[in-house]
């Protein structure tokens, strides 16, 4: 089942509580309480009151227990922008936006909670160097096609020329007859 919570005009901007957000998507609920609490930005404190009130809804309206929930989507969308004007030079004004969010948690009870593998580092230092054999043999390949469209187009230049050279020739007579005209 799926337990959600929606935090709406939250004064943080959008561009910076998604960065938060991410962070804690696919996460179980006790562990992203714990990246949210030691994570030093407004918007992982206001995302953590988001979480908080999922896990009271998903408590007291659906009867699920916490231990068990995932956030499935954390989402920030944007609010409106406040606009507010400063003095400049001249009697001039310019535009300060001051922006909002709105944030989605969603939680939810169906979801594995699936362990992230670790990297191994011995296996991509051994990676470039078996890449870089058939680059080579691609560009052999691709330079003996290049060799052979090159020879397949010559050929049939060769054939057109001749075809050409009558119609440049009637072009110049006709290019005379009209000097001609005029004089």
């Amino acid at each position: 089942m799926e337990v959600r919570s929606i935090y709406k005009t939250a004064r943080v901007s959008p561009k910076k509580a998604r960065d938060v957000a991410r962070e804690i998507q696919g996460l179980p609920v006790s562990a992203a309480l714990d990246a949210l609490t030691y994570t030093p930005r407004k918007a992982a404190f206001l995302i953590g009151k988001t979480l908080k009130s999922a896990i009271a809804n998903a408590e007291n309206n659906h009867d699920l227990a916490a231990d068990t929930l995932v956030v499935k989507e954390a989402n920030v969308s944007d609010g409106p922008t406040f606009r507010r004007f400063k003095p400049r030079a001249r009697g001039s004004a310019s535009a300060i936006r001051k922006r909002t969010s709105h944030i989605l948690v969603v939680l939810t009870d169906e979801i594995a909670i699936e362990e992230k593998p670790e990297r191994k580092k011995a296996a991509k230092r051994s990676k470039p160097k078996a890449k870089a054999e058939p680059k080579e043999e691609e560009a052999a390949a691709e330079v003996e096609e290049a060799v052979e469209e090159a020879s397949v187009e010559e050929t049939p230049a060769a054939e057109e020329t001749p075809a050409e050279e009558p119609a440049a020739e009637a072009e110049a007579e006709s290019a005379e007859e009209e000097e001609n005209k005029d004089a």
